[in-house]
């Protein structure tokens, strides 16, 4: 399903993570499809209030969390930065689908990383 979103579709998902050498394309292209995944959700089954976004956000968490083990097998791993650019990640995608007051916290509640 296209993404119709077109703040969504302008965006550089995990941007700061392709252009750091210590976080391999391969792995990084995976959570970059958890992103796009989480936004073709929103938009076949828009939530309807914080908490059903959350459960969508916290869902592509947990994928995430999954995740960890594959950047670790290419000897990197999930750290402060890559933290830091995932979460924003995530309250970019709330706040272009109008969901301006989400807590960031809240959206990756369920992390492991």
């Amino acid at each position: 399903m296209p993404i119709n979103n077109q703040q969504v579709t302008a965006h550089s998902f995990l941007r700061g993570l392709y252009e750091d050498d210590y976080y391999p394309d391969h792995v990084v292209d995976r959570g970059r499809a958890i992103l796009l995944r989480l936004c073709e959700n929103i938009e076949a089954h828009p939530p309807v209030g914080l908490t059903a976004l959350y459960a969508l956000t916290q869902a592509a968490t947990e994928e995430f969390n999954d995740l960890e083990a594959e950047f670790e097998a290419a000897d990197s791993e999930i750290e402060s930065m890559a933290r830091d650019e995932i979460a924003e990640d995530f309250w970019f995608i709330a706040r272009a689908y109008g969901f301006t007051e989400a807590d960031v916290e809240e959206l990756i509640a369920t992390r492991e990383w």
